[in-house]
Order: C-alpha cells, then structure tokens, then sequence
C-alpha cells in the first residue's frame, strides 16, 4: 500500500496538476481505459490528448521500469516501432525538395547490387508499400534469425541484394514491407553522406525543438529517461523484451509523448523545409496503384476514417514496444499512446480516448456483420487432418532443400508416421496442413511442391514459401 501512494505521489510531482485532474469526469473516464497498466507491478503506457494544439491532458499509466520501480511520466523515452516510417519519409520528402534527390528515381541509381526486375522500381513505390520489394524482417526470421540475434544493415542490403523476385509487379498492389522504408534510410545516407540519424537531427528533430527524438541506429547509445520494453511471461510476471538491432527507417525512433506533441502541430503549421504546407500536403497524400486506385497509405502515413471522421496515423509494433499516433486533422484534435508493453493494443487505446472526447461529434457508420468461413475451411480447400496414405506422401516430400536467396537449408520429415514436420534449426513448429494437391500450411507459412511435370509420381523437386509480405522463396531438393 506504501508504494502504491508513492507512486501516484511521485506523478502528482512529474506532472503538476494530475490531482486536480483526476476528479475531472472525463479524465476519470480516460484513466479507466488504461487501468489495467495503472499500477506499480506493470509496464504500461504515456497518454497524450491533444486539441487545439494544447496538450489537455497527460498521463503516466505503469512503470518505465521495473527493476528499479521507475514510473512512466511524460517525458519516458520510447521506441515507438513503424510510427518512424513518418519520420523517415519526411526526411525523404526533405531531400526531394532540396533537389537531392527524385521521389521518382530507380532505387538502382543508389543500389546498383540490386537485380534488374524488369520493373522500374522508385523511390515512390517504396514509400507507399507498392515497390513489390520482400519484407526484410520476414526474411531474415526465415533464415533463422530472430529480434534477438545481431545482424548489421550491411547484412539487410546483401539479403535484398539476393532476392531474384519481387512480391509482384511495382504498383500493381500493396503490401506493407519493412525493407521500403530501410532502405530509404540507406537512400538517404548514399544521397547525402549522412546517416539518416544525422540528417534528421539537423534537418528535422533540432529545428523543431524535438530534443528527446533520435533514430537509434546504435544499440550502446545511452539515452536518459528510456523506458525498457517487457513482454509478459506465460506463467505470469513479464520478461524484458529490447533488441541489439540497429536498423532504422522502417523503425528506431525514441521519443517522448512531449515530443510528440512538437511533431503533431507541425502538420498544422508546418516549420520544415522552404515550402511550409505545401510540404505537409505531400505527407499526407496517398498513393495509387498502376490502375489508378487510390489508397490509404501515404507518406508513414495512414489516411482513414474513424466512425465517420477523417483520420491521419500510424501505428508501431516491435519487441516489447507499442505505439500510435491518432489525428483528427478537422477536428485539431489528437492522441498519442506510447506503451512499453507488448501486449497493449495502443491503436484501439487511442480510439477509446478519441471516443470520450469527441462523443457526439462521430458520424455513426454501421458496420455489417463479418462473414466468416467455418473452421474447417482453409483456402477455399476442406481441410482434413488425414490422409490415406500418408507414408506415401511423406516420401514425396521428405528432404533438404536450400535457397539461395536466404542461403538456408530447411529440413522437411516425417514424425512417427503423424505427419511432416521442419525439423531443422529455428524450424517453424507445427504439422504441414493440406491445402490442396502439393501445398501445405505451417502456422503463417504456405509452402507448395513443384515436381517434374511429366513424372507427377516421383519426389517434389522443391518447393516455393510464402509468408505473409514475402512470397514465393523458391528451395531447391539437395
């Protein structure tokens, strides 16, 4: 119970005015969103409400850290996942409106160890997801590495380098990759001599006054007031979660929700760059697609609606950190959730905010009913865990097979005569599923067998894995 008033004693100090505000109706409403977060033996989350560009309320939710018992205060220091793809293209919108570079330049004028696709694939086709380039951090979880493991940029720009196929053809669809945005940090560091960390603190974060916001492309930097990130533990408790990784663009900001605060008016009153809204009016507009569709996907931007109301977010995801920013650009009003929980959905958290304060000023939509396909349907395929003769099958594909573009051997058997399995290392648990003649799923994987079309009886020959924002990883039987 001590610690209990400690705590709520020490954010009465960090945040003047948090006594007074908590007998406010709706800031009580507000403090019951987070209020699982709110104690002193959880991670949690920083609350920021924006409207009018005042910051009307503000919150700690949980601890920054639990080792030391260090609460979360507004001025907690946060990697905030994908919520940098904004920051990294602004910095690329920067460079276009210094003449530095093109938004429509082959993206071979500045990795010529790409391979020619056939396709001219821009600088603009990797800003909105349309590029068709394969997700870099699925690719390297397929070659077996993990958040948890160390790899440099150099080791992501020679992966990229290997891949012999896109996901499709650039601009014929979207689908969101992290490699777009990496490597419009190495676009940035090959056009200019700068890191994209470099380039952002002159250009963007220190003319703001943004002085708690950094890309951390070094995992040794020590930054103050940094909340670590935590994942809960399945016999309870929590376990941290961080990474070595020094990859950034795609992610890799630190921030504080104060910070944000900076970031958010700026879109109102843009201070960067010579061409003040101008620059703000090419962040926020979408992409197309070769077809001429439009999408909601612009600059790290997603342009969309909440019940009715025009929104302009993004929200961020990686190792035990959760984050999103939620703008309602007609209305100036936003919130900003920071959270160093991994479990914590900060984009629905946001909403429920927005849903306190703008109550009665939503256009309702009414949403129809989900239809969803009974369980035992997988792909249009009815799926049975049987097969008669299974050992039989299990011949055709048991084996090694290697790809060259990850440069893996996965290892495929039978177990105990109950099915297929991976069996190599860091192998993807889970019974190869039926889906159809020759393809299979495995957990998130789909995984189908080619054989010689004119011996359809003998051994598959390999096989072609997709995984979700990467397709068609071809293995060749050793």
């Amino acid at each position: 119970m001590t610690r209990r008033i400690s705590l709520l004693v020490a954010f009465a100090l960090i945040l003047p005015g948090l006594a007074v505000a908590q007998t406010d109706t709706t800031a009580k409403r507000v403090d019951k969103v987070f209020a699982e977060y709110d104690k002193a033996e959880s991670p949690g989350c920083a609350l920021g409400v924006i409207r009018d560009g005042r910051l009307i309320y503000e919150r700690g939710y949980g601890m920054a850290n639990l080792e030391y018992g260090i609460p979360i205060t507004s001025f907690s220091v946060f990697r905030i996942g994908s919520v940098s793809k904004q920051f990294a293209a602004m910095a690329i919108a920067l460079l276009a409106e210094q003449g530095k570079i093109s938004l429509n330049d082959d993206i071979r004028k500045y990795f010529p160890e790409m391979p020619d696709y056939g396709n001219t694939v821009t600088i603009r086709r990797l800003i909105h997801h349309t590029s068709g380039v394969r997700d870099y951090l699925t690719l390297m979880r397929l070659a077996g590495k993990s958040n948890d493991d160390f790899y440099t940029d150099e080791d992501v720009v020679e992966m990229l380098a290997r891949q012999k196929e896109l996901n499709f053809a650039p601009g014929a669809e979207w689908l969101y990759s992290n490699a777009g945005y990496f490597l419009l940090a190495q676009i940035v560091l090959r056009a200019t001599g700068q890191t994209l960390r470099k380039y952002a603190e002159e250009n963007m974060f220190g003319p703001l006054g943004m002085k708690d916001t950094h890309f951390h492309d070094d995992h040794t930097h020590i930054v103050k007031n940094r909340a670590s990130g935590y994942s809960p533990r399945k016999e309870g408790g929590f376990r941290i979660n961080m990474t070595t990784l020094g990859m950034v663009g795609d992610g890799g900001v630190y921030t504080t929700m104060r910070d944000m605060l900076i970031w958010d008016q700026n879109f109102y009153n843009n201070k960067l760059g010579q061409k003040g809204q101008e620059l703000i009016k090419l962040v926020e507009t979408p992409g197309r697609l070769n077809d001429g569709k439009e999408l909601d996907y612009a600059f790290g931007l997603r342009v969309a609606k909440y019940r009715g109301l025009k929104t302009v977010g993004h929200g961020g995801s990686f190792v035990g950190f959760r984050a999103a920013t939620l703008r309602f650009p007609e209305k100036k009003f936003s919130v900003v959730a920071l959270c160093n929980l991994s479990r914590t959905n900060p984009s629905r958290l946001a909403q429920r905010v927005a849903d306190v304060y703008l109550a009665g000023q939503f256009v309702e939509v009414v949403m129809k009913a989900e239809t969803r396909p009974s369980v035992g349907i997988v792909g249009g395929v009815a799926v049975s865990q049987t097969h008669t003769g299974i050992n039989w099958i299990s011949e055709w594909y048991e084996g090694e097979y290697y790809s060259e573009e990850l440069q893996v051997t996965y290892r495929i058997q039978s177990v105990n005569g109950g099915g297929l399995f991976f069996t190599h290392r860091n192998a993807p648990d889970g019974t190869f599923l039926p889906i159809g003649r020759d393809r299979f799923r495995v957990g998130r994987l789909e995984i189908e067998f080619e054989r010689d079309p004119d011996k359809p009886f003998e051994p598959a020959r390999g096989f072609r894995l997709s995984a979700g924002r990467v397709r068609n990883i071809r293995f060749i039987k050793k």
